[in-house]
């Protein structure tokens, strides 16, 4: 079996297509087949209110991409530029790594991936940020 496995909670919600979806009272695995779906998992979602920091702005950036908002190949060329910008700021191994990986599933089109590598950066930014402000 290939493609898109989704690991469900009970009543979580799934934006597929643009249809909101909820999970019954029951964990559950949905196989999703179809190459180009649109889908986000609600409980991961930036609102674009809460995109405030840089970070968070390409996480965003590439939740829209997921939710079919906006498209593939017209974001990749912006998105790939705000992954550079960041590895300017996050400049320790780790955080390059997961830049690498972010940007390489970009290039390939995998943007479930590169959405999962750059919210390990969250804390991180989280951790920059309050330390500038004291």
């Amino acid at each position: 079996m290939s493609g898109l496995i989704l690991k469900l909670s009970p009543k979580e919600r799934v934006l597929i297509n643009g249809a909101v979806i909820e999970n019954g009272d029951r964990r559950s695995r949905l196989a999703i087949m179809t190459p180009d779906a649109h889908i986000l998992r609600l409980r991961d979602a930036i609102h674009p209110e809460d995109a405030k920091t840089p970070v968070r702005r390409v996480c965003y950036a590439v939740q829209l991409v997921l939710s079919g908002d906006a498209d593939r190949g017209e974001s990749r060329r912006s998105l790939l530029r705000s992954i550079e910008e960041l590895s300017q700021v996050f400049i320790d191994a780790d955080s390059r790594k997961h830049l690498d990986i972010a940007s390489h599933a970009l290039v390939q089109d995998d943007h479930y991936r590169c959405l999962k590598a750059l919210r390990t950066l969250l804390p991180r930014e989280e951790r920059m940020l309050s330390a500038g402000v004291q």
